[in-house]
């Protein structure tokens, strides 16, 4: 006796979409014609790029302050060593933008100037053709602004498979499957006071990424035809994004528990320490 899935009409159905993708697949066969034009695919609008910490960093833009000090932001690299290998080429499996991503996160809170010191060879390049006369400018020479603390640090974990699990169950052919697994990444940033060159805060975060798959399957003989048929989902939170996210957390702490901002009450935002501020905000009221 068939399952109730698998009556005559039910049958019916799956060999129509067997039908279907075989032509979908002869489709794809055909000759290419390079004279026709082809239309692209327009996926989804472009968005912000936010993180669950973003609005934690947008809060502390609404603060007033009196002073705002200058940080410069330096190199943060990736010092995991992890690369992924390919056919093609190798790569990083982390992003090398780290710094572009912490500089990003500190103009989103509006309570820093920002003074460039990652790439300065185009301004000072400027000034350059300036002082040769090759470029006319009204005015004084530009002067460089000053930086009051430079933050500097590195991606230094990248942990696989932390956590890993599933369940499978089939029953005569006809089943399905869950998987997850759990990565880790891990940032350690500094931020160095510019006239004493004394390290006056730290903070070591890391950010747990999950991914989850799930598979359902027929494998069964329907009279003297064998059919297979694979259905599956695969979701993972996406690895950059956690390397943004503890970026965010991490600006969001040297301004709370290192400068003294009034830190938020949600939960998402861990609020920063209820003590005296640090080394960093006492030497900003000197």
């Amino acid at each position: 006796m068939h399952s109730p899935a698998f009556t005559k009409s039910g049958r019916a159905r799956l060999r129509g979409a067997f039908l279907a993708a075989a032509i979908t697949a002869s489709g794809c066969a055909q000759t290419f014609d390079p004279s026709a034009h082809r239309s692209t695919m327009v996926g989804p609008p472009v968005t912000n790029n936010m993180t669950p910490y973003s609005a934690c960093l947008s809060q502390l833009s609404q603060l007033q302050t009196q002073r705002k000090p200058t940080f410069a932001v330096g190199q943060i690299s990736d010092k995991t060593g992890r690369l992924a290998y390919d056919q093609v080429n190798n790569s990083a499996e982390l992003t090398q933008g780290v710094s572009e991503m912490m500089i990003s996160a500190f103009f989103r809170t509006g309570q820093v100037r920002l003074t460039e010191r990652l790439d300065p060879r185009i301004a000072l390049t400027e000034q350059q053709l300036v002082k040769q006369d090759l470029i006319t400018r009204s005015g004084v020479h530009a002067t460089v602004a000053p930086a009051n603390f430079v933050v500097l640090g590195a991606l230094t974990e990248l942990n696989y498979n932390i956590m890993s699990g599933g369940a499978r169950l089939y029953v005569a052919g006809i089943g399905g499957s869950r998987r997850t697994a759990m990565i880790n990444v891990g940032l350690d940033v500094r931020v160095v006071d510019m006239h004493s060159f004394e390290t006056v805060y730290v903070t070591s975060l890391q950010k747990q990424i999950v991914g989850t798959e799930y598979e359902a399957g027929v494998f069964r003989f329907f009279g003297n035809q064998f059919v297979e048929f694979d259905s599956g989902r695969v979701k993972n939170e996406p690895l950059q994004l956690g390397v943004r996210s503890v970026v965010e957390m991490a600006v969001y702490q040297i301004l709370t528990e290192g400068l003294g901002l009034p830190a938020s009450n949600e939960v998402q935002c861990q609020p920063g320490s209820t003590e005296a501020p640090s080394a960093l905000g006492q030497i900003l009221t000197q």
